[in-house]
C-alpha cells in the first residue's frame, strides 16, 4: 500500500508542475491587501522560483518582441522581453489564495483515515454495527483502534460503557477516542490489558467514569494515558501512509498550509521522510507536543524553514483543559447539566508558567489550548505576567478560546495575543454549549467579532480530525453562525458573525501571521510563495450556503500544480 501511494505521488506530473515562470491569465482573482481588504485582479504572474511576481488588474499582454536591426557603434543590444515558460488561460474561473488551517492535527487526521472512524454514526447501535463490521474485515489485529464517536449525536445523555463496546467486540482489546480527542472508550479487554482496577489512582487532570465501584469504560483527558500507554503505537510505515492520505485529503479541500498542533518526534520524522523524497506538498507550521518533543526535535531554538518553506518547528503546544463534550473544559462555575463538575486544569498554575517561560527563553512561540472560561482566565493571567519579562513580538497563541468571561475579552488585545479559533466548532457545539452552560454564561462564547473589535489577530482553522478540514465550511460558519441545516435561522448569537473579507483573512493572511509565516506565504503579495486555488464559484458574492458547496478545481503550491479535481 505504501509503495502504491508513493507511486501515485510520483505520477502527479501535471502540466506546469515543474518550477517555471508563467502567468495564470483570465481569472476572477480575489486576494487581500496588507490591511485585510479585498483586492481584485485578472492575472497572476509567477517568477521562476515559484513566487508571486505581481497581480495584474487586466488580462496579461504579451510584451512585444524587439525586431533586431543594425545598431550604431557602442549602442547596447536591446533587452528582449522575458519569455514565459507557461501561460494558463483559466477561462474566467475564480482564483483565491491557498487556504491555511491555523489549528489541525496532521498525523491524527491521517491515522483517522486508515483506522476505524465513527464520526458519521448517529446512534450507539449504528456505532456498534460499524465496530463489528470493522473487526470482521480486519481479522488478526492485536488491537482495534479508532476515533470519532460522539455520545451527544447518539442522544445517549451519558457516556457509553465497556459492556456496550464488549457487545460489539469482546475478543480483542478496543480503544476508541472521542471526536474531540479528550476522552477514550475502552472495552473490558483493553481495561484489563491496562491493568486498571478499582484501586487505580486517577491522574491529576483526568477522570475515570465509574460504575459499581469499577471503571465503566470511558477515560477523560489525562486518565486516557492509563490505556494509551499499552496501546501499540503506529509503525513508521503506517505513519508514512497516514501522512500521504492526509495530504491528499487536505489538498483536495484547498488547504495549502496547516499548523500542526502537537507534533511528536515520530510525527516530525514522518514529515522529514516525506520531504526527503519530495512528497511533502503541504506547508506545515509545527508546534511540539510539550517540552520534551520541543527539545528533541528543535533543540536550543526554533528550526529554520526547511524544504523551500514547507516545514518548520517554531513553537510549543500546551493543553490547559479538556473539552465541553466530555465536560473536561475548566469552568469558573459548575456545569449547568452536571452540578458539582467544573472540569479540571491539566497543568498546575506554577508549572504552566515555568513551561511557558522555558519555551519563551529560547524564542519558541507558545500556543495554549484553553476552552473553558477558567482556563482562558488562567492563561491570560500567565501571559500578562510573562509579558513583563519576554518583550518583543511573542504572538502568544490561545487555541480555541471558546468560552471567555465577557469582562475578559478586552484582555486578548492587550498583549499581542493571537486568538486561534475554529468556526465549525460553534456550528457543531451550539446546542451542547447551551446545555452545558445555560444562556446567561454564553455572552463571551465563540466570540469572533468581539475579538476583531478588540483588535485581536483572529486565525481560523478546523481542529481536524475533530471537525472536517473543509475551509469553505469554516468561512460559511464564520459569516452565518448557522449549521449545515441552516440552524438556528439567522445564526446563533448573530452579533458575533464576521464579514466575508474577515473570514477569508482568518484562513489566509492571519493564519500565516499566527505562525510567523506572513512574509513567506498566506496571501498573494509580491515575493510570497505562489500558493493558490482555482475554484468553481465566486465566493465573494455567494451566500454562506453556496460557499459551503464550493469545489476546488486546482490547488497550486509554490507555483506548482499539485491537485486537479478528478485526477
Amino acid at each position: 500500500m505504501r509503495a502504491a501511494l508513493l507511486a501515485a505521488v510520483a505520477a502527479l506530473a501535471l502540466p506546469g508542475a515543474a518550477l517555471a515562470s508563467g502567468v495564470i491569465d483570465n481569472v476572477n482573482g480575489i486576494a487581500l491587501d496588507a490591511a485585510g481588504r479585498i483586492v481584485r485582479f485578472r492575472a497572476l504572474a509567477i517568477d521562476d522560483e515559484g513566487r508571486v511576481e505581481r497581480l495584474l488588474p487586466d488580462r496579461y499582454q504579451e510584451p512585444e518582441y524587439v525586431r533586431p536591426r543594425k545598431r550604431k557603434k557602442n549602442e547596447p543590444e536591446p533587452v528582449q522581453p522575458k519569455r514565459l515558460d507557461f501561460k494558463l488561460d483559466a477561462g474566467g474561473k475564480t482564483l483565491i489564495p491557498g487556504l491555511i488551517d491555523a489549528h489541525g492535527h496532521v498525523m491524527g487526521y491521517g491515522l483517522s483515515l486508515i483506522t476505524l472512524d465513527l464520526s458519521g454514526t448517529k446512534s450507539l447501535a449504528e456505532a456498534q454495527a460499524k465496530i463489528r463490521a470493522y473487526a470482521a474485515a480486519n481479522p488478526g489485529r492485536k488491537w482495534i483502534i479508532g476515533t470519532g464517536w460522539n455520545q451527544e449525536l447518539w442522544g445517549l445523555g451519558r457516556f457509553p460503557t465497556a459492556a456496550e463496546l464488549d457487545a460489539a467486540v469482546s475478543d480483542v482489546p478496543v480503544w476508541l477516542e472521542r471526536v474531540d480527542g479528550h476522552a477514550g472508550w475502552a472495552n473490558s479487554l483493553a481495561i484489563k490489558a491496562a491493568n486498571i482496577t478499582a484501586s487505580t489512582k486517577v491522574p491529576v487532570g483526568g477522570r475515570i467514569e465509574m460504575a459499581a465501584g469499577k471503571a465503566a469504560g470511558v477515560f477523560v483527558d489525562k486518565a486516557m494515558e492509563l490505556v494509551t500507554r499499552v496501546v501499540p503505537p503506529p509503525a513508521p510505515k503506517d505513519r508514512d501512509i497516514a501522512l500521504e492520505k492526509a495530504q491528499q485529503a487536505l489538498l483536495k479541500q484547498g488547504i495549502t498550509g496547516i499548523a500542526d498542533m502537537g507534533t511528536t518526534m515520530e510525527d516530525w520524522q514522518a514529515f522529514r521522510r516525506s520531504a526527503d523524497r519530495g512528497a511533502l506538498r503541504i506547508r506545515i507550521i509545527s508546534y511540539a507536543l510539550g517540552l520534551d518533543n520541543m527539545v528533541l526535535i528543535a533543540g536550543p531554538e526554533p528550526t529554520p524553514w526547511l524544504y523551500d518553506d514547507h516545514l518548520r518547528m517554531g513553537g510549543i503546544k500546551l493543553v490547559l483543559d479538556g473539552a465541553l463534550g466530555s465536560r473536561g473544559a475548566w469552568l469558573k462555575a459548575d456545569y449547568a447539566d452536571a452540578p458539582g463538575q467544573r472540569g479540571l486544569p491539566m497543568i498546575a498554575s506554577t508549572q504552566l508558567r515555568n513551561i511557558m517561560s522555558r519555551a519563551a527563553m529560547d524564542n519558541f512561540q507558545v500556543a495554549v489550548h484553553a476552552i473553558g472560561d477558567a482556563a482562558n482566565s488562567e492563561i491570560l493571567d500567565a501571559i500578562q505576567e510573562l509579558n513583563e519579562t519576554y518583550k518583543g513580538d511573542r504572538r502568544w497563541r490561545i487555541e480555541h478560546a471558546q468560552i471567555v468571561d465577557p469582562a475578559e475579552l478586552p484582555r486578548f488585545g492587550q498583549f499581542g495575543i493571537v486568538a486561534s479559533m475554529q468556526p465549525v466548532h460553534e456550528t457543531s457545539d451550539w446546542r451542547m454549549a447551551t446545555a452545558r452552560l445555560g444562556e446567561a454564561r454564553l455572552k463571551g462564547a465563540y466570540a469572533w467579532k468581539a475579538m476583531l473589535d478588540n483588535r485581536v489577530p483572529l486565525a481560523f482553522g478546523s481542529d481536524v480530525p475533530v471537525e472536517s478540514p473543509n475551509p469553505f465550511a469554516g468561512i460559511a460558519a464564520a459569516m452565518s453562525r448557522e449549521d449545515t441545516s441552516g440552524q438556528p435561522a439567522g445564526g446563533w448569537m448573530p452579533e458575533q458573525r464576521v464579514s466575508f473579507a474577515a473570514a477569508l483573512d482568518g484562513f489566509t493572511r492571519q493564519a500565516a501571521y499566527a505562525g510567523f509565516a506572513e512574509k513567506r506565504f498566506g496571501n498573494l503579495a509580491a515575493g510570497q510563495r505562489a500558493d493558490f486555488l482555482l475554484i468553481d464559484r465566486d465566493i465573494s458574492s455567494a451566500s454562506p450556503a453556496d460557499i459551503r458547496a464550493t469545489q476546488v478545481l486546482e490547488t497550486w503550491i509554490g507555483g506548482k500544480r499539485v491537485y486537479v479535481k478528478g485526477q
